[in-house]
């Protein structure tokens, strides 16, 4: 067969085809709602409609006299001022809340042991909110009132991903179940929180309020503090314990009483529209049947067993989402019934027809002889409704409480040599942007759960060079049990969860389970004392229903109880500044309804200042035809902190005395300007020489923003280069990309902008990079603990980079047993979490 000439086959010409790539995203809106799929590109999703603008108030500080004057009352209302000198403003401000709802104060009447006690509830009626919700033009256009199922496009397929509380399989459930004759039927769905307060310092006084959050806000508004987010819709009364009914059924089902019969005051004609629906033209024209529903209930697990009305920690069935025994909450393996409202009822039923039989059954099932309130408004099964708080269940309890006890009381046995090294890691450990520092972590107590997030991740890395397998076994094991609580705390946190991160959550909890498991068998037959060697408790198990609550009702922000426990603050500002401590309720709320009326002007003012400014926008567009909205930044990246500058000679001669990445600076900026700056694009026509008189323009902080790996919208690191911020050393680390395939981590060392004659302006880093080789590869102790270890080379090794490889920032932490070696915490957000799974160094 001939080879070398043949031209092979006569193949015609094939036009060029155009290949479209698929669209990001994709939406499925649920069948009633009558609306096609929609399919979006990247910068379209998530971006409301502008059907229309709502009106603008050219006037909006009305009925005061001028923006001045509301802007004073501001000030005067936040700085609490003398009652006198505040009421004239407060009796102004009032006449903005006129349309907005009040809170009514009602007496309920319970009887005990042949005894009418009266108890005070305050209340704004929840469906009167939701329409002052409704008629505000400002938030009508964020409303969200159809199920959708949301997918993102992963380079093969479209794969589910759950985020808001719409994207949830509760929200598409409740729809379906709507009356199919009522055109545009949809759910008003609540997100209810309850807690009691300490208001005095010394807590003695204390108050009890409900806060409301409507679910078909974005998260953004809904868990904001301006309009549209969380208010206070409630007061209940709190009852004190008698010391000669504490314990006994009777008193305990009493307060239940107490609470549900106070609770339904909330719900003021929510009962009737959630069956019939409440006939409501929206924003966007359409006549829609609303159905009011309790779609979340926020808590912790004591107001979690108010609201389920079950037994608590020490009955049969102390979840009050599933029907776990017991003695079973530690097995995190196995899986057991959901609870339902209809079987409680059903149960109350046989009660009611048979105290007997019904005793039984109740108690076996957990639950209290009690009706339950929110029994009366469709669709909201409490049991259901139940999600789990991070906050409490997580941080506070399994976390900060019971893992990081354990770590404490193995610790105190060690010797006081090793507990001085894993203080002194602990005090020394990296400085990040909203992470809590601490000086000690066995002698330390508090109730925050922030605080206690934070000590647990800084106590892993800190304790790793003590509690080695050799060393002590059953601190080796609780650093696998936390190692893998750590993994568990930010999966759940993750802000959007796709099939492939709950599958990574299915598997961890199994890890975890296997881990616990170790500890316990090792704590059995440890000589250190008080190890906990019981972990049937609530909080052990409760977590585990993580994955259903993401699946139904979205991700944990959606329920989670921080941004309520905020609101906190206010009311307790309230009471000591504005109280005189008798009939408190009625005065705090009032001060609560007026801040409301004064946040309700203010979104006003900011509507008309955000017109304005867009206006102002255009006008200058028009003017020049350029687009000035990224001015401020050098693509992702905006340099601060701006230093006098230097020149190249100096800065070498007076830095490379005692760092040696100095030494050979001019060199070394030279080679990169002529042998490294044409990989990046740029061209260059001759060797560029660096005079010693070249100017260098230092800089100490760099702000980041880069694409979030977890939600894909813009997020921001703040880097610092400083050698003496707030009076301490601070040279922050980053990810960067060095290569087309390559990213690496970097130390800080200098940030610099420079001019190059004829090239151009440039901004550029020295840093000093992590990619030594590791002895050994990969450490046992990586594997165990699940460590990513990067090196550091020699200081006289630095490199010069252009800040716009700049990737992100990153926090490391130095290992003490292995010199310039360092841990990268992964855990310090879920951008990094997700992005060290599939890291390739």
């Amino acid at each position: 067969m001939a080879t070398g000439s043949n031209p092979g086959p006569n193949i015609p010409h094939q036009p060029a085809v155009n290949i479209e790539r698929p669209q990001d995203f994709k939406i499925e809106f649920h069948p009633r709602s009558g609306r096609e799929p929609l399919y979006q590109r990247f910068e379209e999703f998530g971006v409301t409609p502008e059907t229309q603008a709502p009106p603008v108030d050219e006037t909006p500080w009305r009925p005061f006299r001028s923006r001045g004057d509301f802007e004073f009352s501001e000030i005067a209302l936040d700085a609490a001022l003398n009652k006198g000198q505040v009421d004239r403003l407060l009796s102004l401000i009032a006449r903005i809340a006129q349309g907005d709802t009040q809170f009514i104060k009602h007496e309920i009447v319970v009887p005990y042991k042949k005894e009418q006690r009266v108890f005070e509830v305050h209340a704004r009626p929840l469906w009167d909110w939701a329409l002052d919700l409704l008629d505000n033009p400002l938030l009508a256009p964020h409303f969200v009132w159809d199920a959708q199922r949301v997918f993102k496009h992963n380079g093969t397929d479209f794969e589910r991903f759950f985020n808001e509380p719409w994207t949830g399989d509760r929200w598409w459930d409740i729809q379906s179940r709507l009356p199919p004759n009522l055109d545009g039927a949809a759910p008003f769905c609540f997100i209810l929180y309850a807690d009691k307060t300490k208001l005095s310092s010394h807590g003695t006084m204390k108050g009890y309020p409900v806060m409301a959050r409507c679910a078909n806000l974005p998260v953004n508004i809904r868990n904001g503090e301006g309009i549209g987010g969380g208010r206070v819709v409630g007061w209940l009364p709190i009852i004190d314990e008698e010391a000669s009914e504490q314990g006994k059924p009777g008193y305990i089902n009493f307060k239940r009483i107490v609470w549900h019969e106070a609770f339904i005051k909330l719900f003021t004609n929510l009962d009737k529209y959630s069956k019939t629906g409440y006939s409501y033209m929206c924003y966007d024209k359409k006549l829609r049947w609303l159905f009011p529903v309790i779609l979340i209930l926020s808590a912790d697990y004591e107001e979690q067993c108010m609201m389920s009305l079950i037994r608590g920690a020490q009955c049969k069935c102390p979840c009050p989402v599933c029907l776990v025994p017991r003695e079973e909450l530690s097995d995190l393996s196995k899986t057991h019934a959901i609870r339902s409202a209809k079987d409680a009822q059903a149960a109350l039923d046989v009660y009611q027809q048979s105290k007997s039989q019904g005793k039984a059954l109740l108690k076996a099932l957990g639950l209290r002889a009690v009706a339950n309130v929110l029994w009366i408004v469709e669709q909201s099964d409490p049991h259901d409704a139940m999600s789990v708080d991070r906050l409490h269940t997580v941080h506070s309890g399994m976390g900060g409480h019971h893992v990081l006890g354990e770590l404490k009381a193995i610790l105190d046995d060690v010797g006081r040599e090793a507990q001085a090294a894993v203080e002194k890691s602990v005090e020394e450990f990296p400085r990040w942007r909203d992470l809590n520092h601490f000086t000690t972590v066995i002698h330390v107590a508090f109730t925050d759960g922030n605080k206690k997030r934070d000590l647990v991740m800084q106590a892993f890395y800190a304790a790793l060079p003590v509690l080695t397998r050799r060393a002590s076994p059953e601190g080796f094991r609780i650093l696998r049990v936390i190692c893998s609580y750590l993994q568990l705390d930010s999966l759940i946190g993750l802000d959007v969860h796709t099939e492939q991160t709950l599958a990574m959550l299915d598997a961890e909890f199994l890890v975890f389970d296997a881990a616990l498991k170790d500890y316990v068998e090792c704590a059995m037959t440890s000589a250190v004392e008080d190890l906990k060697t019981d972990w049937n408790f609530p909080k052990t198990h409760l977590w585990t229903h993580a994955r259903r609550d993401i699946t139904r009702k979205g991700v944990a922000r959606n329920y989670s109880t921080r941004p309520n426990e905020k609101l906190h603050g206010p009311l307790k500002t309230a009471y000591v500044l504005r109280s005189n401590g008798k009939d408190v309720a009625k005065q705090i709320l009032r001060v609560d309804h007026h801040k409301c009326a004064s946040l309700l002007l203010r979104g006003r003012v900011d509507a008309l200042d955000e017109h304005c400014r867009l206006q102002a926008l255009g006008d200058a567009m028009d003017d020049s035809g350029d687009d000035i909205g990224h001015i401020a930044f050098d693509g992702h990246i905006k340099l601060g902190s701006p230093q006098s500058c230097s020149t190249i000679q100096d800065i070498e001669t007076r830095l490379g005395v005692h760092d040696r990445a100095f030494q050979g600076f001019r060199k070394k900026f030279s080679d990169f300007i002529n042998t490294s700056l044409p990989s990046y694009g740029y061209q260059l026509t001759r060797w560029v020489t660096i005079p010693a008189d070249f100017l260098i323009h230092e800089h100490r902080y760099l702000k980041v923003n880069y694409e979030n790996t977890v939600d894909w919208r813009q997020s921001t690191d703040h880097l610092r280069c400083n050698p003496s911020f707030h009076g301490q050393s601070r040279f922050d680390c980053a990810l960067i990309q060095l290569s087309a395939e390559r990213t690496i981590f970097v130390r800080l060392i200098l940030m610099f902008k420079c001019d190059i004659s004829d090239i151009g302006a440039f901004q550029f880093a020295l840093v000093q990079p992590y990619t030594a080789g590791i002895v050994g590869s990969t450490r046992r102790i990586d594997r165990d603990l699940r460590l990513i270890r990067v090196k550091s080379v020699p200081r006289v090794d630095s490199i010069i980079i252009p800040l716009k490889s700049f990737i992100r920032g990153a926090l490391l932490f130095p290992d003490p047993e292995h010199h310039d070696e360092y841990l990268v915490v992964e855990h310090v957000d879920s951008d990094m979490f997700l992005r060290m799974k599939s890291w390739a160094r």
